[in-house]
């Protein structure tokens, strides 16, 4: 809550005196010191002014002021004491700053004054050489934006999604730059749900793995019903996925479908084409989800028939043996007067008779699938 009050003060000095809008920030800092700040640079008529280099994103925002344009400031990690100074620069909504800091937030799209707030779930497939109970499938981060009328603030966690080459790619696209920050914005959704559909094709072949591995004969020593392990651990990557997706639809929809003062209305065209990008990811992990339901019910109702054939062949044997334990028994009782019991062919006879009862038990057990 502290922090929250003294961005609070940042902003509101910066919004009441426009003599004094850069108070807040530090412009006599070392430009060598270790900064959250990857990229910083200004864009006018969808080219980057490579004229003007910007040491930090307070210069950027005196070039955009004096000449036009838009800056596109890339952050990663940011501390607080690192970001209160830009958040003063630009204007942010303190809420929005916390949530930007701190991460961990769920997708969503929210707007303050002038500012729209992004947040992205950014996915990345981690390879593995064989899927096991403890494999990691998805890795996780994410990606902050912050869209203005002349400016682009983007601020990314996590050591994967980076947006160098999202950057260089736009600014090929001289004519779509050319639209200001929501061109950016659009580009950095793409961009995330481009790596959706990527990360959902290489899980779709890791479940088609388990799917064969489960319906196929097990391979020898290895017990029917060991994938669930893998089944589980499947699932859950899976699950985190969806709450990356799931979310993000609806911040895709109301760009796409609902006029935005700071969504140019040509950029709004694209968005629905990634609303509908999006929204087939989102039923292929719902359908990732129920298919793995089945297959781990499948696995499981495997153990359980694998597990009463077991017991079925147990009790065969069982009956099997009873017979010449029952005949032993009665002959180990030591009675003196017992029929056949000094005969000469008593022994080989009852030998005989207990061969022949437990092979046509045994046969008639094999014959009904008990063996």
């Amino acid at each position: 809550m502290s922090m929250i009050r003294d961005l609070r003060e940042a902003v509101r000095p910066s919004l009441r005196k426009s003599n004094a809008p850069y108070s807040t920030y530090d412009a006599t800092r070392d430009p060598s010191a270790s900064s959250a700040v990857v990229d910083c640079a200004v864009y006018r008529d969808g080219k980057r002014m490579e004229s003007a280099t910007c040491q930090t994103p307070h210069e950027a925002m005196l070039r955009v002021r004096e000449g036009g344009g838009f800056a596109w400031i890339g952050l990663h990690e940011p501390t607080e004491a690192e970001f209160a100074g830009i958040a003063g620069e630009f204007g942010l909504h303190p809420l929005a700053v916390e949530d930007a800091v701190h991460a961990h937030q769920r997708p969503k799209l929210e707007r303050y004054d002038d500012t729209l707030f992004t947040v992205f779930k950014t996915i990345h497939y981690v390879e593995h050489a064989e899927l096991t109970a403890t494999s990691e499938v998805v890795e996780t981060g994410e990606v902050m934006c912050f869209t203005g009328r002349n400016f682009v603030i983007t601020v990314r966690h996590g050591g994967k999604g980076s947006l160098r080459a999202l950057r260089h790619g736009l600014q090929k696209d001289v004519e779509l730059l050319a639209k200001g920050p929501s061109a950016v914005l659009h580009a950095i959704a793409d961009h995330v749900v481009d790596g959706y559909i990527a990360v959902a094709a290489a899980v779709q072949d890791d479940i088609d793995e388990v799917e064969i591995d489960v319906f196929s004969a097990p391979a020898k020593g290895s017990p029917r019903g060991s994938d669930a392990g893998r089944i589980y651990q499947l699932k859950r990557e899976v699950l985190e996925f969806k709450r990356a997706v799931s979310p993000l639809l609806r911040p895709m929809q109301l760009l796409s479908e609902r006029p935005m003062r700071l969504v140019d209305p040509d950029i709004q065209k694209y968005f629905r084409d990634v609303a509908d990008h999006l929204a087939r990811v989102q039923e292929q992990v719902i359908g990732f989800d129920e298919l793995l339901n089945s297959i781990l019910q499948a696995n499981l109702a495997q153990a359980t028939v694998a597990q009463n054939e077991d017991m079925r062949k147990i009790t065969s044997w069982a009956a099997i043996i009873a017979v010449p334990t029952a005949v032993c028994g009665v002959y180990g009782m030591n009675f003196d007067h017992m029929p056949e019991l000094h005969w000469k062919y008593g022994y080989p006879m009852v030998l005989t008779g207990i061969i022949g009862i437990c092979l046509a038990i045994h046969r008639t057990l094999k014959r009904n699938g008990w063996l």
